[in-house]
């Protein structure tokens, strides 16, 4: 049974579309003011997961439950209480930015006098108080994804779902926006995060999974997954116009990888890996050392990168 502090439950979780399985007998929970995140490449069975957590798609199989409720029967009341920052951004473009949240603001039953109160301030908290009489089709992507999450907030919702919210972004974008996003957590808003971005996830989630054709292939906090499907380190070969020398380099280090661009080596002292393969008489057109990431513990999992 449900945990009483699980804003989302689910077992057994699966979703097809007709002999597509997206979503194959996943099991997670996500507790009140936990920033959760959904990890994996396009086509892992994210998104599907979202649209039935949000109840816009109904599941297939297994059991659901948000804020204590069934998505099946209680659909209308789940949705009057989660703000959802879908993959694309649905602003209306003719309208200023100030309108766009008084206008979803009516679709609560809002007073006006309230919907006023919350827009302006959440204009603040997007650092778009100057911009709130312009309209919005000129903005950057970055001020529409930061539009697109203010007009979420304007329920004052229990439960924000952010479907890839970088996607798209700049750097800079993405920084500003992890900052709106660090905001949040930090107020106790319970984030649940999809991305295929491996940095994102660590740096906005206190717990994750991560997905693989459907499946969870691992869960737990970012750095546990790193301790525990990683080194310390990962030494980076890089050969110009010639095939990575992969079966010189066997025996350095924890584990290799060899890719089709670049050779890493796995292993808790990069340097002194370094040290063994110029030993070997290999010689790399360049080569860094860096420390794991979650990438690395998809690679390890899958035998694959996120970006394949």
């Amino acid at each position: 049974m449900p945990s009483v502090d699980a804003v989302i439950w689910a077992r057994g979780l699966s979703k097809r579309f007709g002999d597509l399985v997206a979503v194959d007998g996943i099991d997670f929970d996500i507790a009140k003011g936990e920033s959760f995140g959904f990890l994996g490449p396009n086509g892992a069975g994210k998104t599907s997961t979202m649209r039935m957590i949000a109840c816009m798609s109904p599941k297939s199989a297994g059991t659901l439950r948000v804020l204590g409720m069934d998505p099946e029967t209680d659909g209308p009341a789940i949705r009057g209480r989660i703000g959802l920052v879908p993959q694309d951004d649905s602003l209306d473009l003719q309208l200023t930015v100030l309108d766009n949240l008084m206008i979803y603001g009516r679709y609560f039953d809002l007073p006006k006098r309230v919907i006023r109160e919350r827009a302006e301030r959440l204009l603040a908290f997007a650092e778009l108080s100057e911009r709130a009489d312009d309209t919005v089709e000129p903005l950057s992507g970055g001020m529409k994804r930061r539009l697109t999450i203010a007009r979420a907030l304007v329920s004052e919702p229990d439960l924000l779902i952010l479907d890839e919210p970088t996607t798209g972004l700049d750097p800079q974008a993405r920084h500003l926006l992890w900052d709106r996003l660090y905001r949040l957590k930090s107020e106790g808003v319970t984030l649940v995060i999809t991305t295929h971005y491996m940095d994102e996830a660590e740096q906005l989630c206190d717990r994750l999974v991560v997905m693989d054709k459907g499946r969870i292939a691992a869960s737990g906090p970012p750095s546990a997954l790193i301790d525990r499907y990683s080194t310390k380190e990962v030494l980076e070969l890089r050969f110009l116009g010639a095939d990575p020398p992969g079966e010189a380099l066997r025996g350095i280090g924890e584990r290799i990888e060899v890719l089709p661009d670049r050779v890493l080596i796995y292993a808790d002292d990069g340097e002194g890996a370094m040290g063994e393969v110029t030993d070997r008489g290999v010689e790399p057109t360049a080569w860094l050392v860096r420390r794991s990431s979650l990438e690395d513990v998809f690679l390890s999992l899958t035998g694959r990168t996120l970006i394949d």
